[in-house]
């Protein structure tokens, strides 16, 4: 018997580090060739490192949260043969098999946790692969409700299985009895990016927010008119395509808004072609596919493509690409989108545009009361490159081209 020592792999695209997210094995398991292993996190992506060779683990070389460098010792697995692990090795903290179990969500602090140790006592976050995931989401089931068979309580397919099999309905709990219960979850993974992001935009962008109110009643019916007549052979379009393309078409005379600022370098690069980037709520957060070229994209290829990067997103599985390049992001909560909201700017960006929901109301038409369907949008600018009134200009014109929406097309 041998032992077998798998490095960290370089992942490509000049990245020297990385953010181990979460084990899927623990110290004692038995693993095949081609196993997914572990999570890793990059600036972009997640993911999967698989085992090179069949065995039993023996150690872990890190813990969830922790940031490790290319080429260094990720896990030890014990393998028939003579294994590629030399004694000038510097070797991996051996773990406990009942201590190794390591949870993606687990408080510590990574930079005191010893390799292989556990970092906490139960888990904040159910652990499961997207595809099951995906899968409870379409079924109506939390998995907060399930205990897991697999590996360090992972929840598997046979696990939904034998939910669905039995009673979907938990049994109440008591009334009136006083909670002592707290938890910790580490910030880590996909959320510590998120919360990086979003403290580097809200401490080096001066951001401004403007907000419009914008009667979308004929928007909503051509809308409509489009489903009916073309619903059934190129599918049903939400209101999300038609604010792309208002937002392109008034960008073709505001290429100030299309950009990114180097405030590095104080650069601004305006950008004709149109990337972009649809915030996008998962289960470990939020993240912003692009959608690439949408200057060139007709409706209906928009809303498949919008389709596409949030199933890619929500499961996990949108490509390193897909995640990147934006020049301008569009936000939208739907129905929770409230009155006004001022959405942070996704830097290198100098604008995001929000949407808030639509709702009725009685507005003065020609001197008469008219109900009719309103919707405001929240947006923000970088006020170190764009000027306030441009802003509102530009805001002023897509609302011109929503209200009036033949001309989005002209």
């Amino acid at each position: 018997m041998g032992t077998h020592v798998i490095r960290m792999p370089d992942i490509g695209e000049g990245i020297a580090q990385v953010e181990l997210v979460e084990w899927f094995v623990k110290v004692g398991d038995a693993v095949s060739e081609d196993q997914v292993l572990a999570d890793v996190m990059t600036d972009k992506a997640t993911v999967e490192i698989p085992s090179s060779v069949a065995g039993t683990v023996v150690a872990l070389g890190g813990v969830p949260g922790e940031v490790m460098a290319v080429g260094a010792e990720l896990i030890r697995i014990e393998v028939q043969g003579s294994g590629n692990h030399h004694q000038a090795d510097t070797p991996v903290a051996a773990a406990d098999p009942e201590e190794a179990v390591t949870m993606a969500d687990a408080p510590a602090t990574p930079s005191t946790a010893a390799p292989g140790k556990p970092i906490c006592e139960a888990s904040a976050r159910p652990l499961a692969s997207p595809a099951v995931r995906q899968r409870a989401r379409d079924e109506g089931i939390d998995l907060a409700l399930l205990r897991g068979t697999g590996p360090a309580g992972r929840i598997r397919h046979a696990d939904l299985d034998a939910f669905l099999s039995g009673s979907r309905t938990p049994q109440a709990a008591a009334t009136g009895a006083p909670r002592t219960d707290e938890e910790r979850i580490a910030v880590i993974g996909l959320r510590r990016k998120i919360a990086q992001r979003m403290q580097e935009a809200t401490r080096q962008v001066a951001h401004f927010s403007y907000v419009e109110e914008i009667d979308v009643t004929a928007l909503l019916s051509l809308r409509a008119d489009l489903n009916t007549q073309f619903g059934d052979t190129r599918g049903k379009l939400t209101l999300l395509p038609l604010l792309i393309r208002a937002l392109v078409v008034a960008l073709r005379d505001f290429p100030q808004i299309n950009a990114h600022y180097d405030d590095q370098q104080q650069v601004v690069t305006r950008y004709g072609a149109v990337h972009m980037g649809i915030a996008t709520q998962s289960d470990n957060g939020l993240m912003v596919p692009v959608l690439r070229h949408a200057e060139a994209a007709d409706l209906w290829f928009t809303a498949g493509e919008i389709n596409r990067l949030a199933h890619a997103a929500r499961s996990g599985k949108a490509a390193r690409n897909e995640l990147s390049g934006s020049t301008i992001t569009l936000t939208s909560l739907g129905a929770l989108g409230g009155i006004a909201s001022t959405p942070v700017i996704n830097r290198p960006e100098v604008a995001i545009v929000g949407v808030n929901r639509v709702v009725e109301r009685p507005m003065v038409v020609n001197g008469q009361i008219a109900i009719r369907q309103m919707m405001n949008l929240s947006s923000s600018f970088d006020h170190r490159v764009v000027d306030g009134m441009d802003a509102a200009r530009f805001i002023q014109a897509v609302r011109r081209l929503l209200e009036q929406p033949a001309m989005l097309f002209v």
